[in-house]
Formats: structure tokens, sequence, C-alpha cells
């Protein structure tokens, strides 16, 4: 994210170590971010100085978040505003009410730091395209989308173009398991009939290309058995993201 322009999140979460944890993270990707705990000061508050996101939690005093969420709709300062519905609520009549009420995504609580981040900047690059970063950086890998140039570790890393749609794909979704058939409807479209083989001999020519960059043979590229894959930081990185 261009640094100049510091795009304001506002984190409607009432339970403060959530909060803190959110803002933290946030803040590391450089984001400014401001905290409410009730539902009601956060309507008020998005209504009189509109952020360019909310993290907006489901159960909260005074109003719950999907309260929120339609109030918000309902106003033209903050009815385009991006929201992300945060919630403990896992089933799929929870997050299509969500939804229904105007969120733009739902994630379900417990989640990864690494994930919400990349829901956050997947909303922003769809909602708000003038805001979509121009490069991607996952670990020691750079992606740079105006010049189709990967690099690892400062080396180049040559991919031929469905490779590079695929770790783009990824690197979009990081510790996101995204199933064969989800990679080739991305890439192929959902009339083209492709063997789900076919995304495994690509993920192989993907994970040669970064590993011949690699500086610890590091291999980012995990196999989910009898799902798919993911992008997921080594160990010694983790570290680094409060979870």
């Amino acid at each position: 994210m261009n640094k100049n322009l510091k795009l304001t999140i506002l984190i409607v979460e009432d339970e403060k170590t959530i909060a803190t944890v959110i803002a933290y993270n946030l803040q590391k990707e450089g984001y400014a971010v401001h905290i409410i705990s009730d539902g009601a000061e956060a309507a008020m508050w998005a209504k009189n100085s509109p952020p360019d996101l909310i993290l907006l939690d489901w159960v909260l005093p005074s109003k719950t978040g999907v309260e929120v969420c339609n109030e918000l709709r309902q106003d033209p300062k903050t009815s385009n505003v991006p929201i992300i519905m945060i919630s403990a609520k896992s089933q799929d009549f929870d997050k299509v009410e969500g939804l229904s009420y105007g969120a733009d995504d739902y994630i379900t609580k417990p989640f990864s730091p690494i994930e919400l981040i990349a829901r956050v900047k997947a909303v922003l690059r769809r909602i708000r395209p003038a805001f979509a970063e121009k490069s991607l950086k996952f670990h020691d890998i750079i992606m740079d989308l105006n010049t189709y140039n990967v690099s690892r570790n400062g080396k180049d890393v040559k991919l031929a173009p469905i490779e590079f749609q695929i770790l783009q794909i990824m690197m979009e979704q990081p510790e996101i398991v995204l199933s064969r058939q989800a990679l080739i409807e991305k890439i192929w479209g959902i009339d083209i009939d492709v063997d789900q083989r076919t995304v495994d001999v690509h993920i192989t020519r993907l994970r040669k290309a970064l590993m011949s960059a690699s500086v610890d043979d590091v291999d980012i590229i995990k196999t989910v058995r009898l799902v798919g894959y993911k992008l997921q930081l080594p160990r010694k990185a983790r570290a680094h993201y409060m979870e």
C-alpha cells in the first residue's frame, strides 16, 4: 500500500484483546486504525467521519453488528463504505444473514492476522480499485503486477503465465486453503473442462521455480491432502505475527 495514502479502518470489537491484535497487525501494514467497542457509538462515528473500511463484530453492546451494518447502508454518507463482518457464528445461514444486511465479506473467529489482512486487501481491491496495490509481497517473495516480474530474496523467478496466475491468487489469499477446483475456475473459467491433475502439474512447476531462489530451502506452498494448496509462512516467520 502507498504509505502516502494512509487508509483508515474502523475496528468495532468489544473484546479488547482481539481489537488490540487486529489494530497491531493493521498498523504494521500501514493502515490508520480507530477502535470502538459499542455498536451505537460506532454507527455515529462512522457517519460523522466515514472510514475507508469497517471491521464489524457481530455481538456488540447497545446495537448488534448487523443492526449497525444495516443502519450504515441506509445512510448516503456510509452506504458505500466496505464492511467486513467478524463473528464466532460459523454456520452458512449466519454468513448469509450478515451478507444480506450489506456486509462485503464475513470472517469467522478464530482467525489469523494473516487471513484478516488478506481479506481486508481483497475487499479494498474489489471495492476501491484506486487503492489496489501494484505489487504483492509474501514472506521473501515479491510480485510486480505491472511488469509481471516475480522475485524471491532479490533473485528473479521465471514463471509461465499459468504459474504466475496461480501464485497471484495464492498471494492474494495467503494462509487460505484453495481447492484445485477453485483454482481451475479462477484461471480457466467455469465453462472449461480441466482435469484437476493439471493444477498439480502447475503447482509442481511453481514450487520448483520458487525453491530455485530460496536461500533456506523452505517450501512455502503447503499441500492440504484431498483438498488443495495454500501459501504458508515458515515457522520462524510466523513468530513475527501475534496470533
